[in-house]
């Protein structure tokens, strides 16, 4: 699987895990996601440098969401519009 493929699907699990609030410390969180905890704090960084609040909650002992936020990262088909309906599509 390519490089970046696997980290955005490490990515959608650190999130899923940060919004279920269950993400342990630092060092369970790591192992829940199989990896390092320094690569686990570089994942974090990433997505903060993507926009993402995340913050660590001593009372949960849990990484969480200091606001509502969503992230979704790959294609889906959008509404047609009528430009789109004349646009013919070539397979290869």
């Amino acid at each position: 699987m390519n490089s970046i493929i696997k980290q955005v699907k490490l990515i959608e699990r650190i999130d899923q895990l940060i919004r279920l609030e269950a993400t342990g410390s630092p060092e369970e969180f790591a192992t829940k996601i199989g990896v390092s905890k320094t690569k686990m704090y570089r994942m974090i960084s990433i997505m903060k440098e993507l926009g993402a609040p995340i913050e660590y909650a001593i009372t949960l002992q849990s990484f969480v969401y200091a606001e509502v936020v969503g992230f979704k990262f790959g294609f889906y088909v959008k509404e047609s519009s009528p430009a789109n309906q004349f646009r013919k599509v070539l397979t290869y």
